[in-house]
């Protein structure tokens, strides 16, 4: 696929990338990439596909340009998209692994991952440990003969750990590892794994990238021409591919994705600020905090520190339940990235298959909240928050 769109600004690649208006004779010129509906597409001689396309399973213009800008956002050769980010997991772990090999993994990771590890592939016979990789000695002393991949979130879902990828990738490069890291929370807006020693960046585009709680979708973005033959062929193998739909709602998300970037971050900032100091919250996890145990990191490896924010309430989880239902502009919803502010109860939500040992041993509470800071006003979001919280209790 390649990256010419490397000389680019940013919000320059998100726009134009992948998007190039085709004049050659028969073409229209659309400034925009059409949703191209086709299952398939004619050929006129047997051993000849009309430019490279045979069956929208296997490749199709729309989903083509989205790859393409995809690529480009994360400085990366290649990209794949897929129908979902488990969908997009599951066919790098398909791709690369096999049965008895070894995985090491943050242990904080989002519910639906680890649920993936421990009962779908558990069943294949493919091994995970579950390390705090904040602490570089926890992996080294991890590695074992059979592994074969490192798998970080950074931050991580929900208590927003980072791990230092630079110093990851050197031993994962020592010890001849993958190192796939899910970008998911921070977007290649404010960090780009691949840059910092990453062999696979991994998002749900659901999340910021598509950026409007309407488009399903994974993405995984690389640069390795073995890595990348090797998940091109599962991808078409497994099927699990964004339809053509899905392809054009998410390149018409990504257009704004910087923009949108900034906003949640701003205001993600002085919500953080605001729990900090109310007398109901015990504690406030946000990566652009100074309070935030890896704020030097944070500095050091992003650009910025996204819309997500976790912090502690007062009182139990019938106190956290109250709080959740008294809000009127946070959404209890799961899911996150998008332009309106989500709420939501990781014990009871989003990790609700991790089991109840598992996450108290993390620092998953009963009162731990997540938040997903949209892009309202700024007033309106506090107002919204301290109404609940001065009367909650």
């Amino acid at each position: 696929m390649g990256n010419k769109y490397s000389q680019y600004g940013f919000d320059t690649k998100a726009i134009h990338a992948g998007e190039t208006p085709d004049f050659r004779d028969g073409a229209t010129g659309d400034v925009v990439v059409p949703i191209h509906l086709s299952t398939t597409f004619a050929r006129e001689k047997v051993e000849e596909p009309t430019a490279g396309y045979e069956y929208t399973r296997s490749l199709n213009p729309t989903r083509k340009a989205l790859e393409e800008k995809l690529a480009a956002l994360e400085n990366a050769k290649y990209a794949f998209a897929f129908s979902s980010g488990l969908a997009a997991e599951t066919s790098v772990i398909l791709a690369l692994l096999k049965a008895g090999d070894h995985i090491i993994a943050s242990d904080d990771l989002y519910g639906g991952t680890k649920r993936l590890f421990n009962k779908i592939f558990n069943e294949y016979k493919i091994e995970v440990s579950y390390i705090d990789t904040i602490d570089i000695l926890n992996l080294e002393k991890s590695v074992r003969p059979n592994t074969r991949l490192v798998w970080l979130e950074s931050p991580t879902n929900p208590l927003l750990k980072l791990s230092d990828i630079a110093a990851v990738s050197t031993i994962t490069k020592k010890e001849g590892l993958i190192l796939v890291v899910d970008n998911t929370f921070l977007s290649p807006y404010f960090q780009r794994p691949l840059s910092l020693g990453a062999d696979i960046v991994l998002h749900s585009s659901t999340k910021y990238i598509g950026g409007h709680s309407d488009v399903l979708g994974g993405s995984v973005m690389l640069s390795d021409d073995n890595l990348y033959q090797k998940i091109q062929y599962y991808q078409n193998a497994v099927g699990a591919v964004l339809s053509p739909f899905d392809s054009y709602l998410t390149l018409r998300g990504i257009k704004t994705l910087g923009l949108r970037m900034q906003k949640h971050e701003e205001n993600a900032l002085l919500i953080g600020a605001f729990l900090e100091e109310h007398p109901n919250v015990t504690k406030v996890i946000y990566p652009g905090l100074k309070s935030h145990p890896q704020y030097d990191l944070v500095r050091k490896q992003t650009t910025g520190s996204g819309g997500i924010i976790s912090f502690e309430l007062k009182g139990n989880i019938d106190n956290s339940k109250h709080f959740l239902e008294s809000l009127h502009l946070f959404a209890l919803a799961e899911s996150l990235g998008g332009v309106e502010s989500l709420i939501e109860l990781p014990a009871l939500m989003t990790h609700a298959s991790v089991s109840k040992e598992e996450r108290e041993a993390i620092g998953i509470t009963d009162t731990l909240i997540r938040l997903s800071v949209g892009i309202e006003n700024i007033e309106d979001l506090i107002t919204d928050l301290k109404n609940a919280l001065d009367t909650y209790l």
